[in-house]
């Protein structure tokens, strides 16, 4: 039951970081680098298969632990070692193999990701370890 309370509580607050940082924040910031590059609309159908993929990650390998390790630490570690490994595969390859793929994208989205992850792992430890199902 706490397994599916984190990834519940994560999906939310993951969800609403990405969209305040692509639908705001960092929104001018890639149309202005990658625009060239940017579907019309995106695919809907990939990003919740990733946002799916990414959540089940984060559950298992940083909020899951952290909870039963009962350490606010090691959801900080854990969440912003994971984001950090995430974005710098998606930037990294997509420098070694795409032709106009800017780098100045390279450590921006590389230090979002970290920072999005991390913020999301201990939001979540935090909720879910004050939820009743955290106790039983």
């Amino acid at each position: 039951m706490m397994w599916i309370a984190a990834y519940a509580v994560a999906a939310v607050v993951f969800g609403v970081l990405d969209f305040v940082w692509l639908g705001k924040v960092g929104k001018g910031f890639y149309d202005d680098r990658m625009g060239h590059l940017l579907a019309d609309s995106p695919n809907m159908g990939a990003a919740i298969v990733f946002y799916g993929i990414y959540l089940v990650g984060l559950t298992y390998f940083a909020t899951g632990p952290a909870l039963r390790e009962g350490s606010l630490t090691k959801a900080a570690i854990a969440g912003a070692l994971l984001g950090f490994v995430a974005y710098a595969t998606w930037n990294l390859t997509n420098l070694a193999v795409l032709k106009d793929y800017p780098s100045s994208i390279v450590p921006i989205d590389m230090a979002w990701g970290t920072l999005a992850t991390m913020v999301t792992s201990v939001v979540t430890y935090l909720i879910v370890k004050a939820l009743p199902v955290a106790t039983g």
